[in-house]
């Protein structure tokens, strides 16, 4: 009797082992811009399938750092909300789950710079949302219309700015890089230059070639002719642009409501683009040879500037144990209009998936048009994490230029042997 009952027990158990399985549950970290539209998204998910959504909210300036953490232990996400250009050190760090290159079918809805800003080694890593870039925000009551080119910007700078009165027709944040980009890239400057394969070659750095070198001396004859001042940061250039007192900054939309609650009538253009002949009639710059210059196509009349494009999107954790149901959920339930939509209305950026971005809703916002404009020309950000070895020497360089410390060339070039010597490349 004791016999049959130990092995009734053990089966009973045993049948329960089986009968209760655990719980699969699809856990999201994202941060609380984005969390109540996946939290939306996943309670349909959860209608329809039976698995549960969690949505875990994280301040975005540390997601990653936490992710990078948890994951390996199992304790991170299955999917994680974040920038392209943590795309590199996910990645080569093992830490993320390539995506099917098709998205399902679905790679052409979506704007080619998004999946170029989630690309690493030749796979996808993440399904992209929206775009991001700067341009040039304009005050109507001092700036009526936005100018075309750098010849006309300078041009309304010297009408608007005295600097004893606090006023300025263009200020920019300095040293910042990333809002000196665009001066650097129109004529041919860049950050990585590309290997056959079309992967990014950290070892050739366009930031001390002819073309970055020419953007840094227009850069340094505004200094130099005060139009502009050095050792600007947020708070100054917010500053001056929320009291009225600058005619034109550069910026992203990061900016819109700050600027709509000062009650500032602004409107949103492209960066201005360069030109040589009037550049040089406006400070005797010599234009930059035409050829031969690596990495640089023949330069045209007019040069556009290339701002960096920063891109949001989803990833899937390496260590998730629900892969299929993560890809399932972001390629049929977010890869949508209605999803995309909501996701621009939390936060109005330029979609990523065209069929939102070319919605009526988001096409028929000025502001959203014109950064859309300019992100036709924009770079996605090097998502390499080499790239985290450029920022220090090259905010250095520019801070020298600034301050009237050493010539645009110089700066630059040394940056550029700093670059290399931390990346380990071989120096000329």
């Amino acid at each position: 009797m004791r016999k049959f009952f130990v092995v009734l027990l053990g089966l009973v158990l045993l049948a329960g082992v089986f009968a209760v399985p655990q719980q699969v549950k699809l856990v999201i970290w994202a941060d609380d811009t984005r969390a109540p539209v996946v939290r939306e998204v996943g309670a349909d998910f959860q209608a329809k399938t039976g698995i549960a959504v969690e949505v875990v909210e994280i301040a975005f300036a540390d997601l990653r750092g936490q992710f990078i953490t948890a994951a390996p232990t199992g304790q991170g996400p299955d999917i994680l909300i974040g920038a392209h250009d943590w795309t590199g050190e996910l990645a080569a760090n093992g830490l993320l789950e390539p995506f099917d290159p098709t998205l399902g079918g679905k790679a052409g809805d979506f704007n080619p710079v998004g999946l170029e800003g989630f690309s690493y080694g030749g796979n996808l890593y993440g399904m992209p949302y929206g775009t991001e870039n700067i341009a040039l925000l304009y005050n109507k009551d001092l700036v009526p219309t936005p100018p075309k080119t750098w010849c006309e910007l300078l041009e309304i700078a010297r009408a608007l700015t005295d600097p004893a009165a606090g006023r300025y027709g263009y200020i920019v944040q300095n040293p910042d890089p990333y809002h000196w980009f665009p001066m650097l890239s129109a004529a041919g400057g860049y950050i990585f230059g590309k290997n056959p394969d079309g992967s990014l070659n950290y070892c050739d750095i366009g930031l001390a070639n002819e073309g970055a070198i020419y953007g840094a001396t227009v850069f340094d004859k505004m200094i130099e002719e005060g139009l502009l001042p050095a050792g600007v940061n947020w708070d100054t250039m917010t500053g001056l642009w929320t009291s009225g007192n600058a005619g034109m900054v550069i910026s992203g939309p990061w900016l819109l409501g700050m600027t709509r609650t000062a009650g500032i009538n602004y409107g949103v253009a492209p960066i201005p683009d360069m030109c040589c002949c009037i550049c040089a009639c406006v400070y005797d710059l010599p234009c930059p040879p035409i050829p031969p210059i690596p990495q640089i196509p023949p330069i045209p009349p007019i040069w556009p500037p290339k701002p960096f494009a920063g891109v949001q999107g989803f990833m899937v954790s390496a260590f998730s144990a629900n892969k299929t149901l993560a890809f399932d959920f972001l390629l049929n339930y977010v890869a949508t209009k209605d999803t995309m939509l909501a996701l621009y209305r939390r936060d109005p950026r330029p979609p990523a998936y065209l069929p939102a971005l070319n919605d009526p809703e988001v096409q028929g916002n000025p502001n959203i048009a014109a950064f859309g404009e300019q992100a036709q020309l924009a770079i996605p950000m090097p998502n390499i994490p080499q790239m985290g070895s450029v920022w220090s020497a090259w905010s250095d360089a520019q801070d020298l230029i600034a301050n009237q410390q050493a010539e645009p060339a110089v700066a630059l070039q040394e940056a550029v042997a700093k670059i290399k010597e931390a990346l380990g490349c071989p120096l000329p």
